[in-house]
């Protein structure tokens, strides 16, 4: 697969076999890319961030770590990363988001819709999604209280991750669209199947 580019708050989907590994980009910098995946043979198999996060005793995920299903069982690892700082702790932004947060009156349907949206031809409804693997999102948490902080990307122009597929994948994935998520400025993600 050659390298594709999601154009600013939009998203896809596509199929990531067993062995392959997916190459995601941040082109310009700065830019949260929402990732999320499904057993191909039996969806209600997906990405799971407290597993994940129980396992590997961090939620800092990086180069070596595995990612886990809702059933234990891994569903890919990551082989490279260049920025090393991503979040798994919150969940894709939405309309709800826009409204609640932003004060939004006229929400944009963020990635929550746009991954209903690209996942939706492969059987998953909306509430399927689980809480995503938001590459490059810079997320801090107050060791005392416990509070949240959105802090602008590590990534810059040309950083990537490389993740290998541990059994055949549903993947779906966004370029953000948080304004806080992103430093205020929305922006392209691209990706490409390596092999």
């Amino acid at each position: 697969m050659p390298n594709h580019v999601i154009p600013p708050r939009s998203g896809t989907a596509f199929i990531l076999r067993q062995g392959q590994r997916l190459k995601v980009t941040d082109p310009q910098g700065e830019q949260v890319s929402d990732f999320v995946c499904f057993n191909l043979n039996d969806t209600a198999e997906y990405l799971s961030s407290g597993r994940t996060i129980d396992y590997a005793e961090t939620i800092f995920l990086t180069t070596g770590h595995p990612f886990y299903s809702n059933r234990s069982n891994v569903m890919f690892e990551m082989v490279e990363d260049t920025v090393g700082r991503h979040d798994f702790l919150l969940t894709p932004c939405s309309a709800d988001t826009f409204r609640i947060i932003y004060g939004h009156e006229q929400p944009h349907r963020g990635c929550f819709g746009n991954l209903s949206e690209a996942l939706a031809p492969h059987g998953i409804t909306p509430d399927r999604i689980p809480i995503c693997f938001n590459i490059f999102m810079h997320v801090t948490v107050d060791g005392d209280t416990g509070k949240v902080g959105v802090l602008p990307p590590k990534s810059r122009a040309g950083d990537y991750v490389i993740i290998e597929a541990k059994m055949d994948l549903i993947v779906g994935m966004t370029a953000c669209s948080a304004e806080m998520s992103n430093n205020y400025s929305f922006k392209p993600i691209a990706y490409e199947v390596l092999a």
